[in-house]
């Protein structure tokens, strides 16, 4: 007798089929029990639950036991599968596919079908999402329900399955580097390596991502929750505030909800991502399809995270958004290789999120620990500077601890100002130091009240100063020291292999400094620095941002580099204050201000959209800002109403303001000299942290003093 065609189609399946061993045995187990149970298999679109359906009919046929298969979508009625197609027989096999919709799950094959099989009937069904809570709490399911979730197959297994289907060896790594394991994946690669076509690579070809996101995105209801998936792509991880950026709508949960609600969506400590391998696909899909969406998704992204910096104050929520910030550097040439612990998504974060830093800096214990890894790689000199320095104020020194509560690396800061007293007691001597504080005397311009942060020490236990989770956690941390607490004027980074770090330092803006280069145990250290004065906090970051989305990097220079900024000392200053109050109320008053090229008002102007009317309005913004500090001081609440009714509504003459004020003129001026003072001491100390209401603004300009850093040009 000849086969018939759906006959050679079943043994095909069968022979294509690997993996899912646990599940077989599960199930084959089950089978020989021959008691009533329901196997409910859940994963992502693509993952192999029909496959698997198409198997376990094969093991109930093969033990001599009735196999039905249904397709959820094709139900009409289940009171007519139950007369038609469903045998009465204590022996039956049912597999039910695609149950996707959990109202079904719930109401239909939960309270009306699955009460009226045999008792003994082995239930199989497979749904994109796990089955609802309701089934796993309700006692009666209890030994009654068996879940399995499948995720993607092993390497050995995926192999096997592209060997199988004729996949030549050399394109069956690619395959695997691509596809992570994921069923449909392999099997598209396989048909497209069939015809010809490249399988897969560093881009994954269209047809290969076409057809798979046909699968994943099949359920989408509206254009808008396809941008939220796409959105989910490429970031790190979202949440509810941050899909709404990206969207731009003023209420994203029903879209967040949606998000999470889907197999394919993977919840975390830092929210919701996709599972890799849907992010890729979705990344590369949309980077081909509308690199112009794409780009814009990234910069709603970066404007999100900036924005945490200038209108929160919470430390740990900053911290943690910079790996989302970094992430999205994470295709750049220069950085992404040094980004590989961000880079690698999910898996990579919480590599990440597994180590913790010291809440302060160390002493007793962790410092010996500090001290040990400083010995390790820099020898018995470098321990004992680390050791000296905790003992003075101007440093601090921080470990990272691993998930075992163990040191795994450590960082040591010292804030550098002026030459320290000759006789100054317990300053450690040491080679980094004097070399940063040459450079600072000679070129460094520290005006009163500014500081240098120089990273005295920053390492690894097991990988030193190499690319590693610990290295990356310690980047990320220090960035968040130069942006908000200690806001220095300049920032010192020396490196033990500058070579190597000197493209990456060059994206980020650290220029390299040969003239601060250091000998410590034998080996040369290259310094690099950054100038926030220069290139402020939110302006360095903007900086970034454009940087992450131009096709060569170095094309875009530091903002407003044109246009310098003004470095005024502390008398120049004060001077130009008073100058400014005399002009606040006068249309064209502050046109001539020296103020408005300082780091006081870049910081409060967007990055390359300040002009001459911005700036002005800066300007008039921070006196106004900074009078309203003093009016809300009861202490200084006399001088503020003399400023008031001399600068900020001026009653014509001082002989007026001081009527107004019911003072004596002697009295008057002194409460305006205080004022005076006040404000110029509250816009100074804005001035020393980088301008705007949070220290630092989004937009400043490169110097033009000599003798300041060398300029960042393109690596060779």
């Amino acid at each position: 007798m000849t086969d018939r065609l759906g006959d050679r189609l079943v043994t095909a399946r069968e022979e294509g089929f690997v993996g899912r061993r646990r599940e077989t045995a599960a199930f084959r187990a089950l089978l020989a029990a021959g008691r009533g149970a329901v196997v409910y298999v859940h994963g992502p679109g693509g993952i192999g639950k029909t496959t698997l359906l198409h198997h376990f009919a094969h093991l109930a046929r093969g033990a001599g036991r009735p196999a039905v298969r249904l397709e959820a979508a094709g139900v009409r009625s289940y009171e007519e599968e139950l007369t038609e197609r469903i045998p009465d027989r204590p022996d039956l096999v049912l597999l039910i596919d695609g149950l996707d919709d959990p109202r079904v799950a719930r109401d239909t094959v939960h309270r009306e079908l699955l009460p009226r099989l045999p008792a003994d009937a082995l239930v199989a069904l497979a749904g994109r999402t796990a089955p609802p809570l309701s089934w796993r709490l309700d006692p009666a399911w209890q030994g009654l329900l068996h879940l399995l979730p499948l995720g993607p197959l092993d390497e050995a297994d995926s192999r096997e399955l592209l060997t199988r289907r004729g996949v030549p060896r050399a394109v069956q790594d690619q395959g695997l580097a691509f596809t992570r394991g994921h069923p449909l994946a392999l099997a598209l690669v396989a048909d497209v390596a069939a015809h010809g076509g490249e399988a897969a690579g560093a881009d994954p070809s269209p047809q290969i991502v076409r057809a798979l996101l046909a699968s994943l995105l099949e359920a989408v209801p509206t254009p808008l929750h396809r941008t939220a998936l796409e959105a989910s792509s490429q970031v790190l991880s979202t949440t509810e505030p941050l899909l709404a950026a990206l969207l731009q709508v003023a209420d994203a949960r029903p879209y967040f909800d949606w998000l999470c609600g889907l197999s394919a969506v993977e919840s975390g400590l830092r929210g919701v991502h996709p599972h890799d391998l849907v992010r890729d696909a979705l990344d590369a899909e949309l980077r081909w399809r509308d690199p112009e969406r794409r780009a814009a998704l990234h910069r709603r992204a970066s404007a999100y995270y900036q924005r945490l910096f200038t209108q929160e104050d919470d430390r740990a929520r900053q911290r943690a958004v910079l790996a989302d910030f970094a992430y999205l550097h994470r295709d750049s040439p220069v950085v992404g290789p040094l980004l590989e612990p961000v880079a690698r998504g999910a898996a990579g974060a919480a590599r990440l999120d597994r180590l913790s830093v010291s809440p302060g800096p160390v002493s007793g214990g962790e410092l010996v620990e500090a001290c040990t890894i400083a010995a390790i790689h820099e020898g018995i000199e470098a321990a004992r500077l680390v050791h000296d320095w905790s003992r003075r104020p101007e440093a601090e020194t921080y470990t990272v601890r691993g998930p075992d509560g163990v040191a795994a690396g450590f960082y040591t800061l010292i804030e550098l100002g002026g030459a320290p007293p000759p006789d100054a007691p317990d300053v450690p001597d040491d080679p980094a130091v004097r070399a940063a504080r040459g450079w600072l005397a000679e070129h460094g311009e520290l005006r009163g009240g500014e500081t240098a942060l120089l990273v005295r020490f920053w390492m690894s236990r097991d990988e030193y100063q190499a690319v590693s989770p610990v290295q990356t956690l310690i980047t990320l941390r220090l960035t968040h020291h130069y942006l908000t607490d200690h806001k220095p004027a300049v920032t010192l980074l020396p490196f033990a292999d500058p070579e190597f770090w000197e493209p990456g330092c060059a994206y980020v803006d650290f220029a390299r400094l040969p003239a601060a280069d250091f000998t410590a145990a034998g080996r040369r250290f290259g310094m690099f620095v950054h100038d926030w004065r220069r290139v402020p906090a939110l302006a360095w970051l903007a900086m970034l941002t454009e940087r992450e989305r131009a096709e060569d990097p170095f094309t875009v220079v530091p903002p407003a580099a044109s246009d310098p900024l003004r470095v005024l000392d502390r008398e120049e200053f004060a001077a130009a204050v008073r100058d400014a109050l005399r002009g606040l109320v006068r249309a064209d008053g502050l046109r001539d201000s020296p103020l408005l090229r300082t780091r006081l008002v870049a910081g409060r102007c967007a990055a390359g959209e300040a002009g001459p009317k911005e700036r002005v309005a800066a300007l008039r913004e921070a006196v106004r800002a900074a009078a309203a500090a003093l009016e809300a001081s009861p202490q200084d609440r006399r001088a503020f109403r003399a400023l008031h009714h001399t600068y900020l509504r001026p009653a014509g003459t001082q002989a007026r303001a001081a009527e107004l004020l019911r003072l004596p003129m002697t009295t008057y001026r002194r409460h305006l000299t205080a004022g005076i003072a006040r404000l110029t001491e509250l816009l100074w100390q804005e001035e020393l942290e980088g301008g705007g209401p949070e220290g630092g603004g989004p937009g400043a300009g490169e110097g033009d003093r000599s003798g300041g850093p060398p300029e960042v040009s393109r690596p060779e």
